[in-house]
């Protein structure tokens, strides 16, 4: 299993997987739409989506329940066990996206959930890199994390997404397409 960075280890050893993915469970019942990562993924119209840092599954087999073929990868063991749990017949990889060197190409690379604060601060850089590589000519990268003093800013995933030949497309405040005007969060796509 790869090494995982330090706010990844402290935000898990917090986390309970089964109340983790209650808590969508929960958002659902109560009226409100779990999927809002799914939702603008697919508005893109994609054939295929790598899911990075995929977690427990929660938006691959959303975006595979809508036909979209997908492929998940995270760098914790224990959450791809949980999606392997979900959805069986997806296949789900443990891999830290900074080594990430797989043979397809995607239409879309999606990290959702600070996905890139939660890489070692010296492989973000990395990260988005091998996340480029994997997307098709035209494909997109959408990424979508908090800004919080010590995490990357925007400034910086621009500077990382540049470098890996990638430019930005759209700018969102939420999954749900709210225009960024500044704040905590933000849902960038790039374009290779």
């Amino acid at each position: 299993m790869p090494d995982l960075p330090r706010d990844w280890n402290q935000w898990r050893e917090q986390i309970d997987l089964d109340r983790y993915d209650e808590r969508w469970r929960r958002m659902a019942a109560a009226g409100g739409n779990p999927h809002g990562e799914a939702d603008l993924i697919e508005s893109y119209q994609p054939a295929s989506v790598l899911d990075g840092g995929c977690g427990t599954g929660r938006v691959g087999v959303e975006l595979a329940r809508r036909g979209i073929a997908v492929l998940g990868v995270d760098a914790d063991a224990a959450m791809i066990a949980a999606a392997q749990a979900k959805a069986p017949d997806l296949e789900w990889v443990a891999v830290d996206l900074a080594e990430l060197e797989r043979p397809e190409r995607f239409d879309v690379v999606a990290l959702a959930g600070n996905v890139v604060p939660y890489v070692a601060a010296g492989r973000r850089g990395d990260a988005v890199a091998a996340c480029a590589r994997h997307l098709r000519p035209g494909g997109r990268l959408i990424a979508g994390f908090q800004l919080q003093d010590g995490w990357p800013t925007l400034a910086d995933y621009d500077g990382w997404c540049t470098a890996a030949g990638l430019g930005l497309e759209d700018r969102f405040a939420t999954w749900d397409r709210e225009p960024y005007v500044g704040g905590a969060y933000a849902v960038s796509v790039h374009r290779l």
